[in-house]
């Protein structure tokens, strides 16, 4: 048995560096809550990122472990935007007006932003270009969707504000699977937001897909690629499922543990990506799958993720400056989660970050090689080098080279210029990204107490 067949191949989904549960209360750290103006002076400002978080579904999936909860009694969604514009406006005088404000990327995610109704959601869109300067129409804006909140009336507010991207989670297209996988949707409602999506004429639709549901089969997952792939979306997002504690798949299973699991979500991996690629798919990370000749919603060519900052409004967002990370309190469990929501909405002082990590030198070369590497077109090493100054084969040589030896690398990259994934590594990516954690992060990680 090789190395590689002993590493499980789903530790965990490496979406962000640091993880949010490795944030603290910045009021209990060496120097307190920091002024947002305070950390925002003498950053770069030129192309910064902007997402906005709706923390409210229908419904709760059972894979889920978001920050969100199921319904808004009591007009919760008017107070939460009434706080939402309270934040923008405190951010943006943080900002300040010394440098030049620009946003080259905005995206609104939740949560279903899709929630509000079509008027709240021409009030998202005015406190983003009102309050904060983001020109929705003149740069990348991506929505998340639900199937029966893609309404006709939300769609058109959104392609009329400048969406460019759109992306429903539908998850499996068999009655069956998503029962399984405790989401309630029908297939009438899923083929309904899809038209509807289609007729908006929003330029990229982007389906989710998961696989390892509890009874899905290699037969049943190619019957949900074949019945996304007649919508022809200019992306797919296959995503592994997890199990997570506090989630409603997390009470009814023991799955996390279960090898033969790990090997049916790897084999179903690789039947949709090759399906995918013989489709005219051309793959992006482990789990984004682009059209060839699709157009692209991401930024712009000066927008790069591991360097630029964001700004993140809403109390599940989080935002990112060079020296600190940061965000509002997060938990899963449901009452822990409207007790944070109501906080939020009751705050009227957002000129101060509350909670949040710190990240040194170390830290973000760690970041910088995580947003990179994972990618299927990998990291120019030049542009590493400009940045730190060293090699990640000079700052990482444990690490990359137990890559190497798995096969995770790919050896016909050229050696000076390009670090990049084999296949078999982006197929290991939720295994390769964890193994790039500090051991600071880690013990963060391992003493965060869920809620």
């Amino acid at each position: 048995m090789t190395e590689t067949q002993t590493v499980r191949p789903y530790e965990s989904y490496v979406y962000a560096y640091p993880h949010k549960t490795t944030y603290r209360p910045l009021a209990e750290q060496p120097g307190g809550r920091p002024a947002l103006s305070e950390l925002w002076a003498g950053e770069r400002k030129d192309a910064l990122s902007l997402y906005m978080h709706i923390p409210f579904c229908e419904v709760r999936c059972g894979f889920c472990n978001l920050f969100t909860r199921i319904g808004a009694p009591d007009e919760l969604t008017s107070r939460y935007l009434d706080a939402l514009d309270r934040q923008a406006s405190a951010v943006r005088e943080a900002l300040g007006e010394g440098e030049p404000v620009r946003f080259a990327a905005a995206a609104f995610g939740g949560g279903t932003p899709t929630f509000l109704t079509a008027g709240e959601l021409e009030r998202l869109c005015d406190i983003a270009e009102k309050r904060m300067g983001a020109g929705l129409r003149s740069v990348p804006l991506s929505v998340e969707t639900s199937p029966s909140t893609a309404t006709a009336d939300r769609l058109a507010v959104l392609a009329e504000r400048g969406t460019t991207r759109i992306s429903i989670g539908v998850q499996s297209f068999v009655a069956a699977e998503a029962r399984a996988a405790v989401r309630p949707q029908h297939a009438a409602d899923v083929d309904r937001a899809l038209g509807l999506i289609r007729d908006t004429a929003i330029p990229v639709l982007n389906i989710d897909l998961i696989y390892g549901i509890a009874g899905q089969t290699e037969r049943t997952w190619r019957t949900s690629l074949d019945a996304a792939l007649r919508w022809r979306p200019e992306e797919l997002y296959l995503y592994p499922l997890y199990v997570r504690p506090l989630t409603a798949l997390g009470r009814l299973s023991a799955r996390e543990a279960d090898a033969a699991w790990d090997e049916q979500r790897l084999r179903l991996y690789r039947a949709g990506r090759d399906h995918l690629l013989a489709h005219g798919y051309e793959q992006v990370s482990m789990r984004m799958f682009r059209r060839a000749g699709a157009p692209r919603a991401e930024g712009p060519d000066d927008y790069a993720c591991q360097t630029d900052g964001m700004i993140g409004l809403g109390c599940g967002a989080r935002s990112y400056t060079s020296r600190l990370h940061y965000s509002f309190d997060y938990a899963v469990r449901m009452s822990e989660v409207r007790g944070i929501i109501d906080a939020y909405t009751a705050t009227e002082d957002f000129s101060r970050a509350v909670v949040g990590r710190y990240t040194d030198g170390d830290e973000a070369r760690r970041r910088h090689l995580l947003q990179s590497v994972l990618q299927a077109e990998g990291m120019a090493l030049d542009g590493y080098r400009e940045r730190f100054g060293t090699s990640p084969y000079e700052d990482f040589p444990e690490e990359l080279a137990r890559f190497e030896a798995r096969g995770w690398l790919d050896g016909g990259a050229p050696a000076e210029e390009l670090l990049r994934l084999s296949p078999e590594g982006l197929a290991y990516s939720d295994a390769l990204g964890p193994e790039l954690f500090s051991p600071a992060v880690r013990a963060a990680m391992a003493a965060y107490e869920l809620k």
